[in-house]
């Protein structure tokens, strides 16, 4: 069985990665990934689902073992990426979503260069800007950090293999985008000559 690819997107708030990523699981040749965090519970959230919530001791066993993927600190608490499941997935067939910042993008290129790294923005700054208004769910101080917080990453963000947009409307033009990319990327000669190799066989 020919082994799932590992799929990064990144994108700053007000990019659409939920719906878009939605599109992509759900025709089951993606899966999604699972953090690990070591932050507590919101309401209505489901160990195992939205995370797998560990204690911070934990966290840093498996950071010592070397049982986590990539994993970052944010806000005090840690969230990462559980190795061996991450494993499973791809050893299935299957492509794995991890749906990632551009600091824990850049750890997973280190660790895993065969990943393909997607980034995934609104059509310019302006209209991420406006989405993010347009919520009316944040306060003006936490909107000014996000949008801060958006030139930071893009400023370093080179090392992503692609880019799509996603335009208002079109989220569903922007999951077909990444399938193409998913596509092509699988029949990469640099991932696999046996075809080639063994075509006088």
């Amino acid at each position: 069985m020919n082994k799932g690819l590992l799929i990064v997107i990144s994108g700053p708030a007000g990019s659409g990665k939920g719906t878009v990523n939605a599109h992509l699981l759900s025709t089951g040749d993606f899966v999604y990934s699972v953090s690990a965090t070591t932050r507590d519970p919101r309401p209505g959230e489901v160990d195992g689902v939205n995370y797998h919530f560990i204690t911070r001791e934990e966290f840093l066993s498996r950071i010592e073992s070397g049982a986590m993927l990539e994993y970052t600190e944010y806000c005090g608490n840690f969230y990462g990426t559980p190795l061996k499941e991450a494993e499973e997935v791809l050893a299935s067939g299957k492509n794995l979503i991890l749906e990632i910042e551009v600091e824990g993008a850049a750890n997973v290129k280190r660790l895993y260069p065969e990943a393909v790294l997607i980034l995934l923005l609104p059509p310019s700054f302006a209209v991420q800007e406006q989405r993010l208004r347009g919520r009316g769910t944040e306060a003006e101080e936490k909107i000014q950090k996000r949008l801060e917080r958006t030139r930071e990453e893009i400023a370093i963000a080179d090392f992503y293999d692609y880019v799509v947009v996603n335009r208002d409307g079109l989220d569903r033009d922007a999951a077909e985008d990444i399938r193409a990319i998913v596509r092509a990327e699988i029949h990469a000669m640099r991932r696999d000559r046996s075809t080639v190799d063994h075509y006088f066989d």
